[in-house]
């Protein structure tokens, strides 16, 4: 894996920064969304006690850039405080390509703050490494189906619809959900 320089990402009102230790009280808010504890926290952060969850989910979080996942906080450019979460991890694990997640907290809902952070995201990720970007060609993400908020962010972010995974995405408690595949790529035009 690739050892990534830290970011700073600029759009709107937001900046799309590392985390840090400073912000493990607004990712504990976060995590006590159940929506962001079913389809994004990850078994290890699900495993822990509540009040334990943040510094989990930071812990790998933190250190992400050094194991080549570019971390991003969302985080409101006047107060830096966290709003939300972009990654693309597995950065060039398959050749010029990674894999996006995304979450926000309940109280920034309904600004389009994570379709807006995504698509900041990928345009970074596309632009030359001589740029100071990651000169990628492709990235992907899935969510489950009866995740419907996840489906319009990607699309808000250009993340075009490639199909239908069957049974893909998997919960703790061992059921199972349909999932959609999206990707983006550097050559898709009107973006």
């Amino acid at each position: 894996m690739p050892v990534l320089q830290p970011r700073r990402l600029a759009v709107d009102e937001l900046v799309l920064r590392p985390f840090t230790a400073g912000d493990e009280p607004a990712v504990a808010v976060a995590l006590e969304d159940l929506g962001i504890l079913r389809w994004t926290a990850g078994t290890a952060v699900l495993r822990t006690p509540a009040e334990q969850r943040a510094a989990k989910w930071l812990e790998n979080r933190i250190d992400g850039w050094a194991r080549g996942n570019a971390v991003f906080a969302v985080a409101e450019a006047g107060t830096d405080q966290v709003l939300g979460s972009v990654t693309l991890r597995d950065v060039h694990r398959v050749p010029d390509q990674a894999v996006c997640a995304y979450w926000v907290s309940p109280v920034a809902r309904g600004r389009r703050i994570a379709g807006r952070a995504l698509d900041a995201a990928a345009r970074w990720a596309f632009t030359p490494t001589v740029e100071g970007g990651l000169g990628l060609h492709r990235l992907s993400l899935d969510h489950a189906l009866v995740n419907e908020g996840s489906c319009k962010v990607a699309t808000h972010a250009g993340f075009r619809l490639e199909g239908t995974m069957r049974d893909y995405y998997v919960e703790l408690d061992g059921r199972r959900h349909d999932s959609h595949l999206h990707a983006r790529l550097a050559t898709d035009e009107g973006l």
